[in-house]
């Protein structure tokens, strides 16, 4: 069935669809705002945004806990193939499925890196404005962006969370990093080891940063009750403007809200 599946994808993505009313792609600032853009996840769409694009449509839906893990449809691939651009990260199932294939469509592809860091976040919105010719958009979204994350690193030293020693999920360290967080070992995004439960047993971290769409820390929790636990995400819950900007300040407001005490247990599903 599987097979069947992907030879009928690939006979799709091989057809050129011709759909009236999608504008030809500008080259100015304000054409760009005509453009249909398609992004893989809530996650990119979110980098879309930031980009500078505008009612960004997503394949996966934002409330799935593991977006990466969705499974294209056929209606899915004529999506992307209608709109002018489609926005993805490159290791999200979807795109092992439709193989060498996506290249076929008409859309133009963009393949962005998703880490939640000023420095990427800077760079991934530039790509995208750059194709999108979208940078007068874009400048100011990212200035909105980097403003949030630096306003909660002084929240954070406010409050002296930058003198606690963090154990942190591999994949909310760049966050975490801009914070000013004191990170002094990272787990995950594979099963935890003895080795590393062995190490939070010694009693030596603060605070467990985990990530919901892949929470691995409860056996950290175990060893170690007296830790506080904070779970972050990264894909966003929703597709709008400013959606990474407001999912990081739930991040940022979730470890605010972390008792200076030994108290365990904070959670941002």
């Amino acid at each position: 069935m599987k097979k069947m599946l992907t030879v009928f994808l690939i006979l799709i993505l091989g057809v050129t669809l011709f759909a009236e009313g999608i504008p030809e792609k500008g080259t100015t600032s304000s054409a760009s705002r005509t453009v249909s853009v398609i992004a893989s996840t809530s996650w990119t769409a979110a980098f879309a945004d930031l980009g500078g694009a505008d009612k960004v449509q997503i394949i996966a839906p934002a409330s799935l806990i593991h977006p990466p893990e969705y499974e294209i449809t056929v209606s899915d691939v004529l999506k992307i193939d209608k709109a002018d651009y489609f926005i993805y990260a490159g290791y999200e199932r979807m795109m092992k499925s439709m193989g060498d294939s996506i290249g076929k469509t008409n859309t133009d592809l963009i393949q962005i890196t998703t880490d939640n860091s000023i420095e990427n976040v800077k760079k991934q919105a530039a790509l995208i404005a750059s194709a999108l010719k979208s940078q007068y958009y874009s400048e100011d979204r990212v200035h909105d962006y980097i403003e949030t994350v630096e306003n909660g690193k002084l929240a954070v030293a406010k409050k002296g969370l930058d003198k606690q020693k963090v154990y942190c999920h591999a994949m909310q360290v760049f966050l975490a990093a801009d914070l000013g967080l004191e990170i002094g070992g990272t787990f995950g995004p594979g099963p935890l080891t003895a080795t590393q439960i062995a190490e939070v047993a010694k009693g030596n971290y603060d605070i467990i940063i985990d990530n919901v769409h892949n929470p691995i820390a409860s056996p950290l929790l175990e060893v170690s009750p007296q830790t506080k636990l904070v779970v972050w995400r990264n894909f966003p819950t929703t597709v709008e403007r400013g959606s990474l900007q407001k999912m990081v300040q739930q991040n940022i407001d979730a470890l605010l809200k972390l008792p200076m005490g030994p108290v365990c247990g904070i959670l941002n599903p």
